[in-house]
C-alpha cells in the first residue's frame, strides 16, 4: 500500500511558490478540498480517496498492492512521462529552492501532473486576460489621440493651452466621471448617474431615519434597563443586609439550642441521679411524677363525670332528709376521710425522708 505523508508538504510549499508567483492553484468546486485544505488530508486517507475520481485515478487506489511487473506497459510508460513533466515542472517553480521532499509513486504523480497541468491552464487564461487589457489599452490610447488631433484639426484646441481654471474644470470633469463610472463626460452619461446617486442618497436618508428610530428605542430601553438595574441593586443591598441580619438571628440560635442542649443533659443526668436516689431509700412508684400526672388525668376524668350525677342530686336536695340515714352517711363519710388523711400523712412523711 502506498503512503503520503510528505506529499501535503510539498502541496503547502507549492501554494506559497504559486502565490508568489501570483499564479494561485485554480482547481475545480470538487477538488479545492484537496490543495487549499492540506489538513484534511493528514486527518484521513478518505480524503485522498475523495479526490481520486476527479483526477481519473480510480486504477490507482490507496489498496492497491501490485507490483510495477503487474501494471499494464501503457499504465508505465503514462506513469514515467508524468514523472519527467512533474520534475520539469517542480524546478520550474521552485527555481534555485530545494524541492521539498515527497514519495515518488504513481499516484502522487498522478496528483502533482495533475496540479501542473490546472497550473498551466490557469497561466494561460491569466496570459490571455493581460494580452486582452493590454490591447483594450492600446485601442483606449489611439482613441484618444484620435480624439484629440479632431480637437486640435477643428477648433484648434489642446488642454496645454487651456487656463489653470479650465483645467482644474477639466480634470473635475474627468474626476466625477471616474467616480460616477460613466463610459464618458456627456450629460446623457452624467444625469443617470446623478439620478442613481440622488436614489442612493435619499435610500440611505431613509435607512438612517430607521436606524435612529431604533436607537432612539435602544436608547429608551436603556435607560429603562439602567433604572431596573439601579432598583436590583438597592433591593441586592437590602437582601444582603437583611441575610446578615437571619444569618445573626440564626447564629444566636444556634448558640442557645447548644446551651440548651447542655442543660438539657445536664438536667436529665440530675432528674436520673433523683430517681436512683428515691429509688435507693424505697419511695413508692406510686409518688413519681409520672403517677402523679396519670392521678390527675384519673381525678379529672372522674369529676367530668361526676357533673352529671351531680346535675341529677340536684333534683333530690330540696327532699325532707332522712335523720338516721343522714347521720348513717355522715359517719361513713367521717371514717372515709381520716383513712385518706392518715394515708396523705403517711406519704408526704416518706416524701420528706
Amino acid at each position: 500500500m502506498f503512503t503520503f505523508f510528505l506529499l501535503p508538504t510539498l502541496l503547502l510549499h507549492l501554494e506559497s511558490r504559486l502565490q508568489g508567483l501570483r499564479a494561485p492553484l485554480c482547481l475545480d468546486p470538487r477538488e479545492r478540498a484537496f490543495p487549499f485544505l492540506p489538513g484534511a488530508l493528514l486527518a484521513s486517507t478518505q480524503a485522498w480517496r475523495a479526490v481520486e475520481e476527479p483526477l481519473g485515478t480510480r486504477f490507482l487506489s490507496a489498496d492497491w498492492s501490485g507490483t510495477s511487473e503487474s501494471k499494464p506497459v501503457f499504465q508505465q510508460s503514462l506513469t514515467v512521462h508524468h514523472c519527467f513533466l512533474v520534475a520539469a515542472w517542480l524546478k520550474k517553480i521552485f527555481g534555485d529552492h530545494p524541492i521539498p521532499q515527497y514519495e515518488v509513486n504513481a499516484r502522487t504523480t498522478e496528483i502533482l501532473h495533475h496540479l501542473s497541468e490546472r497550473n498551466r491552464i490557469r497561466d494561460r487564461d491569466v496570459h490571455l486576460v493581460i494580452e486582452d487589457l493590454k490591447q483594450k489599452a492600446s485601442e483606449y490610447e489611439a482613441e484618444a489621440k484620435h480624439l484629440q488631433s479632431l480637437l486640435m484639426e477643428s477648433v484648434n484646441f489642446s488642454p496645454a493651452n487651456l487656463s489653470s481654471t479650465g483645467s482644474r474644470y477639466l480634470n473635475a470633469l474627468v474626476d466625477s466621471a471616474v467616480a460616477l463610472e460613466t463610459k464618458d463626460t456627456s450629460l446623457a452619461s452624467f444625469i443617470p448617474a446623478v439620478n442613481d446617486l440622488t436614489s442612493d442618497l435619499f435610500h440611505t436618508k431613509s435607512k438612517n431615519e430607521e436606524i435612529k428610530l431604533e436607537l432612539a428605542k435602544l436608547e429608551k430601553n436603556l435607560t429603562a434597563t439602567l433604572v431596573l438595574e439601579k432598583c436590583l441593586r438597592e433591593d441586592l443591598k437590602k437582601a444582603e443586609l437583611h441575610l446578615s441580619t437571619e444569618r445573626a438571628k440564626v447564629d444566636n440560635r444556634l448558640q442557645n439550642t447548644s446551651f440548651l442542649k447542655a442543660k438539657s443533659e445536664e438536667f436529665r443526668f440530675g432528674i436520673r441521679t433523683a430517681e436512683e436516689q428515691l429509688s435507693a431509700r424505697g419511695m413508692d412508684a406510686s409518688l413519681s411524677h409520672q403517677s402523679l400526672v396519670a392521678l390527675s388525668e384519673k381525678l379529672a376524668e372522674l369529676k367530668r363525670q361526676t357533673i352529671p350525677l351531680k346535675k341529677k342530686l340536684e333534683s333530690y336536695l330540696d327532699l325532707m332528709p332522712n335523720p338516721s340515714l343522714a347521720q348513717v352517711k355522715i359517719e361513713e363519710a367521717k371514717r372515709e376521710l381520716d383513712t385518706i388523711e392518715a394515708e396523705l400523712t403517711k406519704k408526704v412523711d416518706m416524701m420528706e425522708l
